[in-house]
């Protein structure tokens, strides 16, 4: 930290590398705050000259936290592109993995990441704020818990995917491998225990953070909170899917704006791009770009939990619909715009994700061995998209008639936030550091801006491979030029 500038590097509790740089006036106050990623993304490019097939192998690399969320939309990219319908036994157990991926993954978000803001509290010493804070605030039972139901759950995906980290199960029609009733009975087990569990996280959430009166203040202050457009899947009755659907958006005050099949995101969504960052910012086309601002104006839109139930009518699950309809009453009404309760939403999202397993396995159709719908089109281009945990995935590949790609695009979940997120880090130090007062806590209170989004920068930006150029520009308050750095740059 200097007289007029702060720098937070590396941030932390997050998926990925990023860094906070803070300037402040003469007073002490906050005129300018920066969410930098130091990474290039290099993926798009690296995948054109590779057959199209290997897309749903080679995309799951892309990160080690949601690789289910990669190779399911790539998938079913090539679903698309090779006009292929899957079996209806296919799609059940492909919702059924991703539900199973949605668990466990939210499960870590809110216990190792998010929670312990919560938990151990905002302005905490920074030893204390990770996971094993959390245990020593909750108990150790608490932890076997949730280990138990993050094994069971990566358990499911190593059965069924193939492999738990980078998932094989997914072909152009089908998967690969299907369930028997020995499967179904035993797995259905994990999910009414995943149900319970999610149940036990909302209780947790309502114990620690809903009966503290501080706590809930600063979720429903003005510190953390945007008024922007929402996306979201949802399903023919507007109510929230991770798997499948019509892309929704509302407008600030909660009316939808667009509904639209991936198909036609183009349509809809466009990218900016900012001198000071690797990752795009992208924006609602038709409502264009107005800078780093919210309102109905901007074209800023959120993803993520809270942006998904935003953007329905509802869960389509019944535990799930009871734990939503006490968020908005609590919250004073839908849409909700404290950006803290993405960490309340993600929750409910779990307990839907764990009820939505149920259903699948209770229906024995499961188990039928009709799993794969083999091509027989030529490929040109296609276009699949999933929730991901961290919000809306789309991968887009064009190819020969070959079937190897010549173009792929991907708007991966983070990058739809990628404003969203700067804005919020800028409105939570502008609020929060007065007069060049700054602590330790503090800090951590302007990174909680971000880390509600779970944001995965591993995703959203990638570096080829190794160092990368990157030049650095300094300028004086004239904005005329003074120094400038060169790293791997001729």
């Amino acid at each position: 930290m200097s007289n007029n500038r702060i720098t937070i590097d590396p941030i932390t509790r997050l998926e990925g590398h990023g860094k906070i740089e803070i300037f402040l006036d003469e007073k002490g106050n906050v005129d300018k705050a920066f969410l930098q990623i130091p990474e290039l993304r290099g993926f798009e490019q690296f995948a054109v000259g590779r057959p199209a097939e290997e897309m749903p192998r080679i995309t799951p690399r892309i990160c080690g936290v949601c690789p289910t969320a990669h190779h399911m939309a790539s998938t079913k990219a090539l679903d698309d592109l090779f006009k292929v319908e899957p079996t209806p036994v296919a799609k059940k157990i492909r919702e059924f993995i991703y539900s199973t991926f949605m668990l466990e993954d939210h499960t870590l978000h809110f216990f190792f990441l998010g929670g312990p803001d919560f938990v151990v509290g905002p302005q905490a010493p920074a030893a204390e704020r990770n996971i094993l804070g959390v245990l020593n605030k909750v108990g150790l039972e608490i932890g076997k818990k949730v280990i138990e139901i993050r094994k069971q759950c990566r358990d499911i995906i190593s059965y069924l995917g193939g492999k738990v980290i980078h998932p094989v199960c997914g072909l152009p029609g089908g998967v690969s491998k299907g369930l028997t009733e020995e499967d179904r009975k035993k797995f259905l087990e994990v999910a009414k225990a995943g149900v319970e569990f999610a149940q036990f996280a909302l209780k947790i959430f309502d114990d620690i953070v809903l009966k503290n009166k501080e706590y809930v203040d600063i979720v429903t202050g003005d510190v953390y909170y945007h008024r922007t457009y929402y996306m979201g899947l949802v399903d023919e009755n507007n109510k929230v899917n991770f798997y499948d659907g019509y892309i929704r958006v509302v407008d600030p005050n909660g009316k939808e704006y667009a509904k639209f099949k991936c198909q036609d995101y183009l349509n809809h969504i466009a990218e900016h791009v900012e001198p000071w960052s690797y990752i795009k910012f992208p924006y609602l086309k038709n409502v264009g770009w107005k800078g780093f601002v919210d309102g109905e104006d901007s074209g800023i839109y959120r993803v993520a939990p809270l942006a998904r139930l935003n953007a329905s009518d509802g869960m389509a699950t019944p535990l799930a619909q009871e734990a939503y309809e006490k968020m908005y009453e609590t919250l004073g009404g839908k849409p909700a715009h404290n950006t803290l309760a993405f960490h309340w939403a993600r929750l409910i999202e779990a307990l839907y994700a764990a009820e939505r397993m149920v259903e699948l396995l209770e229906d024995k159709e499961i188990t039928d061995p009709n799993i794969r719908n083999i091509p027989t089109e030529t490929p040109k281009e296609g276009i699949g998209v999933v929730e991901a945990p961290r919000g809306t995935l789309i991968h887009h590949y064009k190819t020969d008639d070959r079937g190897i790609l010549t173009e792929a695009n991907l708007i991966v979940a983070t990058v739809n936030n990628a404003a969203a997120i700067n804005m919020s880090i800028r409105r939570a130090a502008e609020k929060l550091i007065k007069n060049g007062n700054v602590s330790d806590g503090i800090l951590n209170m302007v990174e909680m801006a971000f880390r509600a989004y779970d944001p995965c920068h591993a995703c959203a930006t990638h570096s080829l491979p190794g160092d990368m150029p990157l030049i650095i520009n300094i300028y004086d308050a004239d904005r005329k030029l003074i120094h400038q750095f060169k790293r791997n740059v001729k």
